[in-house]
């Protein structure tokens, strides 16, 4: 290995390892607001990238259907779980946001196809399908069951993974697709070559985690988020909705997803199953913050980026294994500082 080898493969775990610390995040928004660890957030993923490669090829998206269905579910569950105390405002909103906004998305998504619009509208048009899907599927699987336990909430948060990816193979086929990239551009820094998709997919990435530090930060509805991953009883006893933060999160969760397939289709073939290996990677990094820590979380990804890269270049064959066995020695530590409280019988 020359230097031109190592920072090609520098250059290659920090890129991947950006898209990692995007769902690592995503991740642990999803699990401290809400205690659902969010198994479903690669078919974000890749219903992101493949809606966009759809509206590129001119051809009407599978996701554009079930948007619409996923708001008309949405609105019944919404306007049932709030038919005690509705107000005629309130099931005006509830209407707006499930029903009317996906038809706008729909005619929007039909009349792309007779325009030809430039590759900025698209990417926001495949954002506007695939992210109303996050608050839907909270209000349709998770909002009736938000006092479940985690063990409950993790094994339908596995059967909502396989069925999304069902769909996403009735919906796009078995054959994978990629996008046209951000941008053509090239650079050579001495030995090294980058590419200008790579520097967009960094900088997308430290602008969105500069953007989620400000809105936590800032914002009143940020800090209701925070109260609530901290202690969620109280945040509900200082009349903060639990099912409000639960929308924010899952709205985030979807937006970061389908923006990370986005940026990874054009470097990387997609296929409906595709977003699920990316997320297990994302995963690992938010267990190493465990679950909780989003500085960790986004180092961590940086370092499985790193690992899977040079370990594709040493040993393909167990690039994967050697990425999963991370989590082994973390799991392991945590468990040994971690005291075990056990149930004494009376």
């Amino acid at each position: 290995m020359d230097l031109s080898i190592l920072l090609v493969l520098v250059q290659d775990g920090v890129v991947n390892g950006a898209i990692y610390g995007l769902l690592a995040l995503a991740l642990v928004i999803v699990f401290t607001v809400t205690r659902v660890i969010l198994v479903p957030i690669g078919e974000f993923v890749s219903f992101g990238a493949l809606t966009l490669a759809a509206l590129e090829a001119g051809t009407l998206p599978g996701t554009v259907w079930l948007l619409l269905i996923l708001g008309a579910a949405s609105a019944a569950c919404r306007l049932w779980a709030s038919r005690r105390h509705a107000t005629a405002k309130s099931i005006a909103l509830q209407l707006g946001t499930s029903l009317l906004l996906p038809v706008i998305v729909a005619v929007l998504a039909w009349a792309s196809l007779a325009w030809d619009a430039p590759l900025l509208a698209k990417i926001i048009l495949a954002l506007a399908i695939v992210t109303p899907m996050g608050p839907y599927l909270y209000d349709i699987v998770y909002r009736p069951m938000a006092d479940a336990t985690v063990l409950v909430l993790l094994i339908v948060s596995v059967a909502l993974h396989l069925a999304l990816q069902g769909l996403g193979l009735v919906f796009f086929g078995a054959e994978g697709s990629r996008t046209s990239s951000l941008s053509d551009a090239t650079m050579e820094i001495g030995p090294l070559f980058i590419t200008g998709q790579s520097v967009a997919i960094v900088v997308v990435t430290l602008a969105l985690i500069v953007a989620l530090f400000l809105f936590f930060e800032n914002t009143l509805l940020g800090k209701s988020l925070r109260a609530t991953a901290v202690n969620r009883l109280g945040a509900r006893l200082v009349a903060i909705s639990p099912a409000l933060c639960g929308h924010v999160a899952f709205t985030l969760a979807a937006v970061i997803g389908a923006l990370a397939g986005i940026l990874i289709s054009a470097i990387t073939t997609i296929y409906y199953d595709t977003g699920f290996l990316i997320a297990l990677k994302g995963f690992v990094a938010a267990v190493i913050g465990g679950l909780v820590s989003y500085p960790l979380a986004a180092a961590s990804a940086i370092l499985i980026g790193l690992v899977e890269s040079f370990a594709s270049f040493h040993a393909s064959a167990f690039k994967e294994v050697l990425v999963f066995m991370i989590i082994i020695p973390v799991l392991l530590w945590r468990s040994f500082r971690t005291p075990v409280a056990l149930d004494e019988e009376e």
